[in-house]
């Protein structure tokens, strides 16, 4: 059987901080992985470290919406550790405004961080990955359900889930493997607000069939299945962590 474990293998992660880049690069480093975390924010880079705590753990501060950042993280990674086999596009953000209020200003800064980041750092990142190497991509249900609000967020994440597959089409006769995850509601700092409100959560909770939000090792396992040689024969795939939301019908 092939194996779900990464030892020897190298994996960067953006918006390694905290919330779900937390939990991935945790899930990663247990599975046996080198671990490069990337974020903005040092001092939460240098918690995750102390989380980790051994020697096959690296960070860089970087902005993923910039080229040249992007780039001194891949190559931190590569100087580090040899090489780069694995990818989680992990970092993103929202600006919950109104289709009538959404500005010019809030499109290009969540299209920025979403979605020109996955295309800009699979680039930088490819060009030091051979034959058996797997990106993951953070989308989410968003980016393939209408959901009452968030237009711009939604298009940014809609095209990640159509990137991915372009780049496993373009990608895979090197042997790189492309796919996505679309996360549903997860228990996160970023989402403490939202699922403390009673009203909203039951909202959340009538859509999805296993009536409850999402556990952070819910959402990293799956990424650890995905980055190993126990789904080599899996890409350009969007794989749906939600409860079952994104396949509620008529109740």
């Amino acid at each position: 059987m092939a194996s779900f474990r990464l030892e020897g293998k190298t994996a960067i992660v953006t918006g390694a901080g905290k919330g779900i880049g937390r939990a991935i690069a945790l899930a990663l480093g247990e599975a046996g992985a080198n671990v490069l975390l990337v974020a903005r924010t040092e001092s939460d880079l240098k918690q995750v470290m102390q989380e980790m705590a051994n020697d096959r753990t690296a960070y860089a501060v970087a902005d993923v919406t910039d080229r040249n950042e992007i780039q001194t993280a891949v190559e931190a990674a590569v100087e580090r550790f040899g090489k780069v086999d694995i990818l989680v596009n992990n970092a993103g953000m929202n600006i919950r405004s109104k289709l009538d209020d959404a500005t010019d200003s809030e499109w290009h800064k969540i299209m920025d961080t979403n979605a020109q980041s996955v295309f800009m750092f699979s680039q930088e990142a490819a060009k030091h990955m051979t034959k058996g190497a797997s990106i993951i991509n953070v989308s989410s249900v968003g980016g393939d359900r209408a959901l009452k609000t968030g237009v711009v967020y939604a298009a940014s994440k809609a095209a990640i889930i159509q990137m991915t597959k372009v780049m496993a089409m373009e990608w895979g006769d090197r042997g790189i493997r492309v796919n996505a995850i679309g996360p549903w509601y997860f228990r996160t700092p970023l989402t403490e607000n939202l699922l403390s409100d009673h009203e909203y959560l039951d909202s959340i909770l009538a859509v999805t069939p296993l009536k409850r939000v999402g556990e952070l090792p819910e959402v990293a396992s799956p990424v650890v299945f995905l980055a190993s040689d126990a789904a080599g024969y899996i890409t350009g795939q969007t794989l749906f962590i939600d409860g079952g939301m994104s396949i509620h019908g008529f109740s």
